[in-house]
Order: structure tokens, then C-alpha cells, then sequence
């Protein structure tokens, strides 16, 4: 009898733990659950100015922060919310028609992955027809284009081709929005082809990547945009896609490292591999965010990743105040030869460089 007792012992001691794992990304303690934590960051936005690029444009951060609430307050069935969210965008293409970006540049055209997010809630067609000439023209060489960017285009690829690690969400979340919203492959097939472009480009041996190819440092933020890109694109790819096994492959390297380069508080540092080197934000939701969706979509072993991903979360939400703003986000940052240049970038609070992949975070714990 004794013996029999302990075989069922050990026999239901890999389903506890297998239930523990499960639930490391749905127990949390008071004020971390993603819920709470989301509506914060959410309802925060209504209350921001517009954060403009080159003073004139809506940027890339304030779209990424709109779009967060916005899946946000869809998951969570926050019909006030996506009401507030809604009546924000329709004063920015009436009174304030100005601010909508132009379609030349990659931090721009990025732009359109917004209007076709409202357009999948709404199916309101005037999004779609405002969002998808975005992510048209990324690939539409424009007569001025210099002989770069038309080389690039002649290859297949968008003619905002750059080799910079941030272009891997900006192209990669337009191309990712245009394929949700038609269902024509060729805007999920070019984002996986530029994709494989940029990892074997830039990322290197230990699964990291370089700023650019003449910039050899594995800044935060940059290395987040790559790994969220990746992300995207890994929920959305078709299983027969060709690049599908190299961008899966790019992304479980990536995983690896950035568990050996997890700070024993559980984020991750503005220059990853540099001890030394000061925490950010940013970069570690970045991070998050795709080990979340790797722990919950099956790449990842629940078993080694979980952890690490509850870790992350569990450090990152203390960074957020009583406004409902996250400290310590690296500002903008261009390329530059000069490690010293990383160290000192300025650090804010309320950036949407930082609201933005927390918010993220919050629906990728939500969703089932």
C-alpha cells in the first residue's frame, strides 16, 4: 500500500509542477495583475499631449501607445475606453489633419499600422482606406528615391531599407496590420523576407544584435524592437512560409541569450551585455513581451521560460508611478560609433518608448 502511495506521489508531482508553470503568467500578486496595470497605462494616454516627430508628425511612440490601448481595451471589453480612444483619433484626422504623417520615411509610414488596428475592431472602412496606402507606399519606390533605395527595392526589399535594428517592428507591424486587415499574403511574405535580411545582417553568434552594421553594441531598446518584431510576425506567419524556420530559429537564439543576460532583479540593462551599464525600461518589456508570447504560443518551454518572463514582469511594474507613467526609458536614440554615447543617453518618465511595450505585455498575459 505504502509503495503504491508513493508511485501516484511521483506520478502527480510532474502535473503540479507542470500547473505551476502555467500558472507563473496568471497568479499575480495585488497591483501587478496585467488587468489592473493595463486599464492604468490605457486611460494614461487620453490624458498625453502628442508626442510628434520632427514637431510637425504623429510619431512612431504615440502610435505604438495608441495601439496598445487600443488592444487593450478590446481584449478587455472596455467599450468606454475604445469610445475615448476612438473620438481622440477622430479629432487627429478633422481638426488636427496636420499631424498625420507622410509616407517617406520608415518611422513614418509605420503610421498606418494605427488606423487599420480601428479599422479590425470597427470595420469602419474609412480606416482601411487611411491605413493601408501606408504600408503600400513602403514598398512603392518613390520618384526621388536615391540609388540605395532603389538597389534595395531591386532586390525585393522596401526601399526604406536601412539596416537599423528599430526598422524591424516599424516595417515589420504596418506589413503585419495590412495582412490582418486583408488577408493578402504579400504583406506578411515581404515583412518575412525583410526580416531574414536583417537577421543575417545584424544578429550575431549569441543571439544579439548590433545597432547597425557599423555600430557593434547591443542597445536595449533596439534589440527589443527586433525581438517584439519577431514576435509579431511569428503569430501571424503562415506555417507553410518559407522564412518561417529562420525567423523561429532568429528568435529562439535570441530567447536564449537575453535568459543568460537577465539582471538578477529581473530586467535587463540600457547596453544588455555591459554590467556596468544602467536598467531600461523599455528594452526589458520589449523583452518581455516576446517571451510572454513565446511561453503562451508553444516556441518557448514553459518549464525554462516561464520564469524568466514572470521575473521581467514582476520587476518592470514598480518602474510605473502614480501618474500611470514608466521611469527609466532611454530617450530617442539614433545610431552612433561610441559606446559612451549609450551610457549617457538621457532617461525620461512618461515616454512612449516605455508605455508602449507595457502595454503590450499587459494583453499578451491577457489573452488566452
Amino acid at each position: 500500500m505504502c509503495r503504491k502511495l508513493i508511485a501516484l506521489l511521483l506520478l502527480l508531482i510532474p502535473c503540479q509542477f507542470l500547473f505551476a508553470q502555467n500558472n507563473l503568467l496568471k497568479d499575480f500578486p495585488e497591483g501587478f495583475g496585467p488587468k489592473e496595470v493595463g486599464k492604468r497605462l490605457a486611460y494614461r494616454f487620453l490624458d498625453r499631449k502628442h508626442m510628434l516627430h520632427a514637431g510637425k508628425w504623429i510619431s512612431y511612440p504615440e502610435t505604438f501607445n495608441w495601439t496598445g490601448a487600443l488592444r487593450y481595451a478590446k481584449l478587455t471589453k472596455d467599450k468606454k475606453l475604445l469610445s475615448l480612444l476612438e473620438e481622440r483619433f477622430e479629432k487627429l484626422t478633422s481638426q488636427e489633419k496636420q499631424l498625420l504623417p507622410i509616407m517617406n520615411h520608415v518611422d513614418l509610414n509605420m503610421f498606418g499600422s494605427l488606423p487599420l488596428e480601428l479599422y479590425q475592431i470597427t470595420k469602419d472602412k474609412r480606416y482601411f482606406d487611411l491605413g493601408i496606402p501606408y504600408a503600400d507606399t513602403q514598398w512603392a519606390v518613390p520618384q526621388n528615391a536615391d540609388k540605395k533605395q532603389k538597389e534595395w527595392a531591386g532586390k525585393g526589399f522596401s526601399w526604406q531599407t536601412r539596416l537599423w535594428i528599430d526598422d524591424m517592428y516599424m516595417i515589420t507591424i504596418v506589413q503585419a496590420q495590412a495582412y490582418k486587415a486583408t488577408g493578402d499574403r504579400k504583406y506578411i511574405e515581404r515583412a518575412a523576407s525583410e526580416m531574414v535580411l536583417y537577421l543575417d545582417e545584424l544578429q550575431r553568434p549569441n543571439g544579439l544584435f548590433y545597432h547597425a552594421p557599423d555600430v557593434p553594441f547591443y542597445w536595449g531598446r533596439g534589440n527589443g524592437w527586433m525581438a517584439a518584431g519577431m514576435t509579431e510576425l511569428l503569430r501571424l506567419l503562415p506555417k507553410d512560409n518559407k522564412d518561417r524556420p529562420r525567423i523561429l530559429k532568429g528568435y529562439e537564439t535570441m530567447m536564449k541569450s537575453l535568459k543568460d543576460f537577465q539582471r538578477p532583479g529581473g530586467m535587463w540593462n540600457q547596453l544588455i551585455d555591459e554590467p556596468d551599464c544602467w536598467v531600461e525600461t523599455s528594452g526589458s518589456a520589449m523583452f518581455a513581451y516576446a517571451l510572454i508570447s513565446g511561453v503562451k504560443q508553444g516556441w518557448l518551454d514553459k518549464q525554462e521560460y516561464a520564469p524568466v518572463a514572470r521575473k521581467a514582469w514582476l520587476a518592470m511594474v514598480p518602474y510605473i508611478n502614480e501618474k500611470g507613467d514608466v521611469a527609466e526609458v532611454c530617450v530617442g536614440t539614433n545610431k552612433k560609433n561610441d559606446k559612451q554615447y549609450y551610457y549617457d543617453r538621457p532617461r525620461n518618465v512618461g515616454d512612449s518608448h516605455g508605455q508602449s511595450p507595457y502595454l503590450w505585455c499587459t494583453f499578451a498575459l491577457l489573452e488566452k
